[in-house]
Protein backbone atom coordinates (compact mmCIF):
# COMPACT_ATOMS: atom_id res chain seq x y z
CA UNK A 1 0.00 0.00 0.00
CA UNK A 2 1.39 3.38 -1.29
CA UNK A 3 2.17 6.35 1.47
CA UNK A 4 -0.90 8.47 0.55
CA UNK A 5 -3.42 5.34 0.92
CA UNK A 6 -1.92 5.18 4.63
CA UNK A 7 -2.03 8.75 4.88
CA UNK A 8 -5.99 8.61 4.20
CA UNK A 9 -6.88 5.64 6.46
CA UNK A 10 -4.72 7.29 9.25
CA UNK A 11 -6.60 10.62 8.09
CA UNK A 12 -10.08 9.10 8.60
CA UNK A 13 -9.69 6.91 11.49
CA UNK A 14 -8.33 10.09 13.18
CA UNK A 15 -11.98 12.15 12.61
CA UNK A 16 -13.74 9.01 13.59
CA UNK A 17 -12.53 8.77 17.02
CA UNK A 18 -13.97 10.87 19.94
CA UNK A 19 -12.72 13.88 21.09
CA UNK A 20 -13.24 15.72 24.42
CA UNK A 21 -13.51 19.36 23.20
CA UNK A 22 -12.02 22.55 25.14
CA UNK A 23 -14.89 25.02 26.58
CA UNK A 24 -14.42 27.70 24.62
CA UNK A 25 -13.29 25.58 21.65
CA UNK A 26 -17.24 23.69 21.79
CA UNK A 27 -18.37 27.30 22.43
CA UNK A 28 -17.09 28.49 19.40
CA UNK A 29 -18.32 25.54 16.97
CA UNK A 30 -21.90 25.59 18.73
CA UNK A 31 -22.07 29.21 17.50
CA UNK A 32 -20.96 28.40 14.35
CA UNK A 33 -23.49 25.98 14.05
CA UNK A 34 -26.51 28.29 14.82
CA UNK A 35 -27.00 27.10 18.60
CA UNK A 36 -26.68 30.92 20.15
CA UNK A 37 -30.60 31.49 20.83
CA UNK A 38 -32.06 28.37 18.92
CA UNK A 39 -35.44 28.58 20.18
CA UNK A 40 -34.70 30.88 23.11
CA UNK A 41 -31.42 28.93 24.60
CA UNK A 42 -28.10 30.38 24.95
CA UNK A 43 -24.54 29.33 23.72
CA UNK A 44 -24.30 29.18 27.55
CA UNK A 45 -27.25 26.70 28.14
CA UNK A 46 -25.92 24.50 25.83
CA UNK A 47 -21.98 24.17 27.19
CA UNK A 48 -23.57 24.15 30.58
CA UNK A 49 -25.82 20.88 29.49
CA UNK A 50 -23.15 19.72 27.53
CA UNK A 51 -20.92 19.90 30.41
CA UNK A 52 -23.16 18.27 33.09
CA UNK A 53 -23.92 15.56 30.38
CA UNK A 54 -20.79 14.76 29.29
CA UNK A 55 -17.76 16.41 30.35
CA UNK A 56 -17.65 17.79 26.68
CA UNK A 57 -16.74 14.35 25.85
CA UNK A 58 -17.96 12.65 22.88
CA UNK A 59 -17.20 9.27 23.61
CA UNK A 60 -19.36 9.35 26.74
CA UNK A 61 -22.05 6.70 26.48
CA UNK A 62 -24.25 5.84 29.98
CA UNK A 63 -26.62 3.32 30.62
CA UNK A 64 -30.03 4.55 32.47
CA UNK A 65 -32.29 2.45 35.22
CA UNK A 66 -34.88 1.98 32.20
CA UNK A 67 -31.84 -0.21 30.12
CA UNK A 68 -32.20 2.49 27.50
CA UNK A 69 -28.58 3.99 26.75
CA UNK A 70 -27.18 7.87 25.99
CA UNK A 71 -24.36 8.66 23.74
CA UNK A 72 -22.41 11.46 22.79
CA UNK A 73 -21.92 14.73 23.73
CA UNK A 74 -25.58 15.70 24.57
CA UNK A 75 -26.49 12.22 25.93
CA UNK A 76 -29.04 11.35 23.06
CA UNK A 77 -30.82 8.26 24.24
CA UNK A 78 -31.19 5.31 22.17
CA UNK A 79 -35.29 4.62 23.28
CA UNK A 80 -36.01 7.54 21.10
CA UNK A 81 -33.93 9.39 19.06
CA UNK A 82 -30.80 7.20 17.76
CA UNK A 83 -30.91 3.16 16.78
CA UNK A 84 -28.33 0.97 17.85
CA UNK A 85 -28.14 -2.98 17.54
CA UNK A 86 -29.12 -3.19 21.39
CA UNK A 87 -32.86 -1.53 21.74
CA UNK A 88 -35.88 -0.75 19.36
CA UNK A 89 -36.15 2.51 18.71
CA UNK A 90 -38.09 5.53 17.06
CA UNK A 91 -34.85 6.79 15.74
CA UNK A 92 -36.32 10.56 15.39
CA UNK A 93 -33.44 11.41 14.22
CA UNK A 94 -32.46 9.35 11.84
CA UNK A 95 -29.11 8.49 12.71
CA UNK A 96 -26.99 5.97 14.18
CA UNK A 97 -26.36 5.93 17.82
CA UNK A 98 -22.56 5.37 17.12
CA UNK A 99 -22.05 7.92 14.96
CA UNK A 100 -23.03 10.49 17.84
CA UNK A 101 -19.40 9.27 19.84
CA UNK A 102 -16.81 10.60 16.95
CA UNK A 103 -14.91 13.77 17.12
CA UNK A 104 -17.68 14.84 14.46
CA UNK A 105 -20.48 16.34 16.32
CA UNK A 106 -22.65 17.72 13.13
CA UNK A 107 -25.16 14.72 13.71
CA UNK A 108 -25.16 15.12 17.54
CA UNK A 109 -25.87 18.96 16.53
CA UNK A 110 -28.68 17.90 14.00
CA UNK A 111 -30.54 15.87 16.66
CA UNK A 112 -30.14 17.66 19.53
CA UNK A 113 -32.16 20.82 17.91
CA UNK A 114 -34.96 18.55 17.01
CA UNK A 115 -35.26 17.65 20.44
CA UNK A 116 -35.23 21.25 21.65
CA UNK A 117 -37.78 22.14 19.05
CA UNK A 118 -40.35 19.54 21.27
CA UNK A 119 -42.25 21.18 23.74
CA UNK A 120 -40.54 19.72 26.70
CA UNK A 121 -37.54 21.89 24.86
CA UNK A 122 -34.22 21.68 26.64
CA UNK A 123 -35.97 20.38 30.24
CA UNK A 124 -35.07 17.34 28.26
CA UNK A 125 -32.40 16.90 29.95
CA UNK A 126 -32.58 16.62 33.54
CA UNK A 127 -28.89 17.75 33.89
CA UNK A 128 -29.52 21.41 32.09
CA UNK A 129 -33.18 21.34 34.47
CA UNK A 130 -31.41 20.46 37.62
CA UNK A 131 -27.76 22.38 36.97
CA UNK A 132 -28.47 25.12 34.53
CA UNK A 133 -32.17 26.29 34.54
CA UNK A 134 -32.74 29.61 35.43
CA UNK A 135 -29.30 30.41 36.65
CA UNK A 136 -26.83 33.13 35.55
CA UNK A 137 -24.58 30.97 33.14
CA UNK A 138 -22.09 34.13 31.95
CA UNK A 139 -19.28 32.78 33.55
CA UNK A 140 -19.41 29.27 30.48
CA UNK A 141 -18.53 31.87 28.13
CA UNK A 142 -15.71 33.91 30.00
CA UNK A 143 -12.65 34.29 27.89
CA UNK A 144 -14.17 32.62 25.03
CA UNK A 145 -13.33 35.56 22.77
CA UNK A 146 -16.95 35.16 20.96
Amino acid sequence: MGAGCWLLLASLAATSRAKAFGRCQLAHLLQREGLDGYRGYSLADWLCMAFYESNFDTATKSINADSSTNFGIFQINNRLWCTDERSPSENLCRVACADLLTSDITDDIICAKRIVRRPQGMDAWEDWAMHCKGRDLSEWLEGCDL
